[in-house]
């Protein structure tokens, strides 16, 4: 295959940034969308010029390290997909393709494709845990867990943090992220002491992150590669409410 890549080339967070056009060919369909551009870095490093910065880690879809928009998609044009598992055959000869970072004020671009992400970890750091000693494993059918409170438990945990959902939001929310992280513990006994608290802690975080607020356009859905349900934004609401009703703190255990 032989391709037109446009990519978003910043070379610092003050830099303004540009679109720069790359050919590429000999592009096998087989590639993954990395392994395109590791290509397409090599070729870069031996012309002397810089290579293309771009987040990447596990390569297996599973780690959230990887994060591109293509062609206006984020992680591109294959549902429940990253960027990494992404392969080339979902492209035709001589497309030309559009690379850039996430846009989003909370995820300021360090350079090129990278962004900072941290803002995340600001979130998690405000109540994304149990902070009672829980002691070793218990007996696994000495606490009944609903099989319907499970099932969605475990589908909240399945999110790997990689922010497709604030890309994709028209207005750069991470409530979807903010939502898996509470349900994945709301839902499960463990997460009941500080149910109230950890609402509220998280999603002043989330605010004060610069993360923009949730309208319901449905957009972070379908862009998230792990499936995380809409519903799960209204689970948050649903416990923000409680816990303001009930006067929850920002203190651990009030």
């Amino acid at each position: 295959m032989n391709l037109t890549l446009r990519i978003w080339r910043q070379k610092g967070p003050e830099d303004k940034g540009r679109m720069v056009t790359y050919p590429v060919d000999d592009v096998s369909p087989d590639m993954s969308f990395l392994e395109m551009l590791d290509v397409l870095n090599e070729r870069l490093i031996l012309a002397g010029e810089d290579p293309v910065a771009f987040d990447h880690d596990c390569r297996e879809g599973i780690c959230g390290m990887c994060g591109l928009m293509i062609n206006g998609d984020a992680h591109g044009p294959q549902r429940g997909t990253t960027a990494c598992q992404l392969h080339m055959r979902q492209f035709k000869d001589g497309e030309t393709i559009d690379i850039e970072p996430w846009r989003a004020s909370a995820f300021p671009v360090v350079k090129d494709l990278v962004v900072n992400r941290n803002a995340f970890d600001k979130i998690i750091a405000a109540g994304g845990y149990v902070t009672a000693p829980t002691g070793s494993a218990p007996e696994a059918h000495s606490t009944p867990v609903a099989k319907a409170n499970a099932d969605a438990a475990f589908e909240a945990a399945a999110c790997i943090g990689c922010g497709a959902c604030v890309a994709a939001c028209p207005n750069g929310s991470g409530m979807l992220f903010t939502a898996a992280k509470l349900t994945q513990l709301s839902l499960l006994p463990q997460g009941q002491p500080e149910r109230y608290t950890r609402v509220i802690g998280m999603v002043d975080a989330h605010d004060e992150a610069g993360f923009g607020g949730c309208t319901n356009a449905g957009e972070c859905t379908p862009a998230c590669p792990k499936g995380i349900p809409l519903n799960t934004i209204g689970r948050l609401n649903r416990d923000y409410l409680a816990a303001t009703a009930k006067g929850a703190g920002n203190t651990p255990g009030s």
